[in-house]
Order: structure tokens, then C-alpha cells, then sequence
């Protein structure tokens, strides 16, 4: 007999709510996750204050505005290879698709520090828009996937000194994107067999129903690691476990059809 679950349907499937998931991101059918975090290649300076307002994605001709969630930090506090790697600007959701264009949107609270001076760092004028971030390729977010958009700031080259002990913030960055979690699809038959659809790692279970046209379904938000993936039909068809199904972040991991027997 079929145990009683609360379902959380991505992708295919309609969505129809959410049961316990240690391992699993919540998101929303057919969006994906993005976390922005910065970093930095150093620069030889005491402190660069940044206030960041906001950074823009482009996905085609759509705009998707990230507000920050942190206050004025100094970026040279958060490098690669150290115990603190970099800061979480800004999160949220955002339909899948191509990412085209990452801008960084400056405030005007910037400031340097340089022999314990603290000094305005001014912005070019017309970059109201934000600057733009070279990406090393266009990242494509799956359905159901999180992601995260690590923005490499080159220090170095983007303090520009002019007269005057005057500086000039023109913002050089990187951007990289690194999924963090993956998904599992397939197709369930014979169609009357309606299974519930159980993902489970340890004692963390993840649950879908397949689309009852077409049988096919799939289960976002899954950690890099090994799962087993247990089918539970109505009365008349036999449970079935799929062992050892490897996901990797931001791949599918496709089970192709899977037939239940009477």
C-alpha cells in the first residue's frame, strides 16, 4: 500500500507542494537558483570599500534585477585560497535559459583605503547601468538547478590613480558559474501503475509524481552524490529500486523508461 507524501514536482510535472528534503533546493518550476558571490585578485591597497546596489542578468531580452543582500564590504577581505573565499551578494531565482550579460551595479558609498587614508573612489559618469562582467561563456541554467556566479574582481586593475592622490573606480571582473545541484529524469510505465517517484540519500527522501499523460518526470535540486531512486505504484504493479544512480551538479541524469511489473 501507497504511503501518504506531500509532492514537490519540478520540471515536467505540475507542481504540487513540498515534503522533508535534506538535500534538496527548493525551486520553483521551470526557474533555476542563482547565488552571486564576489572574490578578489589582490591589489596593493590598504582596503577597497565596495557598495554595491544591485547586479543585473540578461537571459535574451530579459532583465532580471538582483537586489544586494549585504552592506558596504571590502573586497579584499574575500580571496580565493583562503579561509574566507568570498561574500554572498546577492540570491534568487530567475526563469532557466542563457545567461547573455552580467552587469555590476555600483551605489556611491565606494571608497579606498591606501596608507591608512581613506579616500572617495569616484565611478565614470553614465554607468548607471552598471558595468560589465566577462563571462568565460554563457552559462545555460537547467529547470530545477541551482547555480552559483562567482565575480571575480581584479583589484589591480580596476583602480585607476589620477592627479591629485585621486582615484577612479572602473570595476574589472570575471564572472564564472558553477552549478550546485542536478537533476534526475525519466519515464514511468504503464501509465496506470502511477507511482510515487522516491529520491533518497540516507535518511533524506525527495518525492514526484510522474505526468499522468506521458509518465515522464523529473526531481531538481540534488547535491553532487549517489542516490537510490524507489518507484511505489497503485495496488497491482510491483515497487521497483533503481541502486547507485550518480548525479553531478548541473547535469540530468536520464533513467530512460522504466517499466513496472504486475
Amino acid at each position: 500500500m501507497k504511503k501518504k507524501f506531500t509532492y514537490a514536482v519540478l520540471g515536467l510535472v505540475a507542481s504540487l507542494g513540498l515534503f522533508s528534503a535534506c538535500q534538496k533546493d527548493e525551486i520553483a518550476d521551470g526557474k533555476s537558483k542563482v547565488e552571486i558571490r564576489m572574490t578578489d585578485a589582490p591589489g596593493s591597497f590598504d582596503a577597497i570599500n565596495l557598495d554595491v546596489k544591485e547586479i543585473v542578468l540578461l537571459s535574451g531580452d530579459e532583465t532580471y534585477v538582483f537586489p544586494v543582500t549585504t552592506n558596504i564590504f571590502n573586497i579584499l577581505d574575500f580571496r580565493i585560497g583562503t579561509s574566507n573565499p568570498d561574500i554572498l551578494v546577492a540570491s534568487g531565482e530567475m526563469p532557466a535559459g542563457e545567461i547573455t550579460e552580467i552587469r555590476l551595479v555600483l551605489d556611491e558609498g565606494n571608497t579606498i583605503v591606501v596608507d591608512g587614508e581613506e579616500l572617495p573612489l569616484q565611478t565614470p559618469s553614465g554607468q548607471s547601468s552598471g558595468f560589465k562582467v566577462k563571462l568565460t561563456e554563457n552559462p545555460e541554467l537547467l529547470s530545477g538547478a541551482a547555480y552559483t556566479l562567482l565575480l571575480d574582481f581584479d583589484a589591480a586593475k580596476s583602480i585607476v590613480k589620477t592627479g591629485n592622490n585621486k582615484y577612479i573606480l572602473k570595476p574589472v571582473v570575471r564572472g564564472i558559474t558553477a552549478a550546485t545541484t542536478g537533476l534526475i529524469s525519466g519515464t514511468v510505465l504503464p501509465l496506470e501503475s502511477a507511482p510515487e517517484v522516491l529520491v533518497i540519500s540516507g535518511t533524506d527522501t525527495v518525492g514526484t509524481v510522474p505526468n499522468a499523460e506521458t509518465g515522464a518526470f523529473i526531481v531538481g535540486g540534488l547535491k553532487t552524490g549517489t542516490y537510490a531512486v524507489k518507484f511505489v505504484p497503485v495496488a497491482g504493479f510491483k515497487d521497483s529500486t533503481i541502486t547507485n544512480v550518480s548525479v553531478t551538479a548541473g547535469q540530468i541524469k536520464s533513467l530512460g523508461t522504466i517499466t513496472l511489473k504486475p
